[in-house]
């Protein structure tokens, strides 16, 4: 696995929009802000060009125009790291017109972005074997004030901190709006894990876990989509570090209970969870959704128990902030205990 250099004090940040773009209200003015905190600080900006486009469908230009952005800005030697714009619906269209062989052959770099970069913080650990940040996109980084998890992402790519924990209280409803772009997360629920063990027949729950193997996973929405394409080498990249194992990390964003299921079912159907060693999910925006029966734990757990290993749920991860910034490919250690959470990162 290649670990980027990490970004240096005065380095440059070069932003891209493989997803959506920052040209609307609250994005923009979020955006903006984060912006003028990062050169405040002493970093410099290196934007993409489609940043501020808003004329593609479900991203922020064509698929050829963010392909050829994402490809240039990753090979380029101007910046030092990338953060996308935002998520988004089709980044999954761009995939056929980014390089990835040039990526691959590139001196490595860090990428952060969720959500729909899942597109490429997922492909390039099993395509490219270069570990990425699945962490806050750009924009988050304008709320007033910060919140502590975009501390810990910037810590992870300035090489400061590779132990994050959990935040204590999470966001339900969030009051950020085109009026209101800068208000910071609405945190008023308190974490609550959902911790479950092997038992003898099924899953059972229990007060604390602990797994360590190298992480995979991001938002299930994208990886079903990925699964059976050419871009799919999984199996391949499972096989190669199948001594390590692996924890695969999932949250979800537009998938009910039921969709949450059969995502389940194909990937394990096509063999990704070879090796695996545990399973942590971010609480998936369907967050207490409860469909003939089926709720969020029973939409996976059935298929968890076939592989016998520990699970944690409802962790900071996803789409209801905040998020823990984890690395993509890197080994990991997670204890979850009294609580509270801890996700101990190696590079190596």
């Amino acid at each position: 696995m290649k670990y980027p250099q990490f970004l240096p004090p005065t380095g440059t940040i070069g932003f891209v929009a493989p997803s959506f773009g920052c040209n609307i209200e609250p994005y923009r003015t979020a955006f903006e802000n984060a912006l003028s905190r990062w050169q405040a600080q002493g970093y410099g900006i290196d934007l993409g060009p489609n940043c501020y486009a808003g004329c593609g469908i479900g991203i922020s230009n064509t698929p050829e125009a963010c392909g050829r952005e994402l490809t240039e800005y990753y090979t380029s030697g101007r910046n030092h790291c990338l953060i996308s714009c935002g998520g988004g619906e089709l980044m999954c269209e761009i995939l056929e017109h980014v390089d990835f062989e040039a990526i691959r052959n590139a001196p490595p770099k860090w990428y952060m972005g969720y959500s729909d970069n899942t597109n490429m913080t997922f492909l390039l650990a099993t395509l490219c074997d270069t570990a990425s940040v699945y962490g806050p996109c750009a924009a988050a980084f304008g709320m007033e004030p910060p919140h502590p998890s975009l501390g810990d992402a910037m810590a992870l790519l300035e090489g400061k901190k590779s132990t994050i924990n959990s935040y204590g209280k999470w966001e339900k409803e969030s009051l950020k709006n085109e009026e209101n772009p800068l208000t910071p997360y609405h945190c008023t629920e308190d974490l609550n894990l959902k911790i479950f063990l092997p038992g003898k027949d099924a899953m059972e729950e229990g007060s604390g876990a602990w797994m360590e193997g190298r992480l995979l996973g991001g938002c299930m929405d994208c990886l079903v989509n990925l699964l059976g394409t050419r871009f799919d080498r999984v199996g391949e990249f499972v096989e190669k570090y199948k001594e390590d194992g692996f924890i695969w990390f999932l949250e979800a964003c537009d998938l009910n209970v039921f969709a949450i299921r059969r995502a389940m079912w194909q990937m394990e159907q096509a063999g990704w969870f070879r090796y695996v060693k545990g399973f942590f999910f971010g609480r998936p925006l369907c967050h207490g959704q409860e469909m003939m029966g089926l709720d969020q734990y029973s939409a996976v757990l059935p298929v968890i128990s076939r592989h016998k290993v520990p699970v944690v749920m409802d962790g900071d991860l996803g789409h209801l902030p905040p998020m823990m910034p984890l690395v993509t490919g890197s080994m990991a250690r997670i204890k979850a205990e009294g609580g509270k959470l801890e996700i101990a990162m190696d590079f190596r």
